[in-house]
């Protein structure tokens, strides 16, 4: 079983990732990994405006599934369910279902996302408020399959957890969505 994952900031990604990979052996492979080696390379500040701009620049160069192809390459070399994380364009959405993988989308309410997002603190989180609403309203790009359109990918998700409450409830949540398939 291969699930791509996709949500908005400060969802609860990262926290369904962490229950896939120690509660259930998931295999984990990260988009922002990818990424963000290739923003060293380059000499690059590690900020979320960067991770984005040369996410788009590798879209644009090897083709809109480019970062997740290669992700799912790696997911079937592993032989293990796995984990994909984080699916930003609707192209790599797609890409998932189409290779017989499951979108699992992540939400909840910007205030939660924002306060989970300040508590998380990475070096990309250090924003105000208005300045976290902009960049993620700067990721919708529905008209270019070579930019990110979070939004877009979380809308065909297979299935959406929306995760307003604890950790406890997601986990269940998770299992509920894990018995479907």
């Amino acid at each position: 079983m291969i699930i791509g994952i996709t949500g908005s900031f400060g969802a609860g990604k990262g926290a369904v990732v962490d229950y896939l990979i120690k509660k259930k052996g998931f295999a984990y492979f990260s988009a922002r990994a990818f990424i963000a080696e290739e923003v060293a390379r380059q000499g690059l500040p590690v900020d979320r405006d960067t991770l984005a701009s040369v996410a788009n620049e590798l879209r644009a160069e090897h083709g809109p599934t480019y970062l997740i192809q290669s992700l799912l390459q790696e997911a079937e070399t592993s032989g293990k369910d796995s984990v994909i994380e984080a699916l930003r364009a609707v192209a790599e959405a797609k890409c998932i279902q189409e290779e017989g993988g499951i979108v699992l989308g992540v939400d909840a309410s910007p205030e939660i996302r924002y306060e989970r997002a300040i508590q998380r603190a990475s070096e990309t989180d250090h924003v105000t408020f208005e300045k976290w609403l902009e960049q993620e309203k700067n990721e919708m790009n529905p008209g270019d399959p070579t930019k990110q359109d979070i939004f877009g990918a979380l809308a065909i998700s297979d299935v959406i957890i929306q995760n307003d409450g604890t950790l406890e409830e997601l986990h269940q949540k998770v299992d509920a969505f894990l018995e479907g398939f």
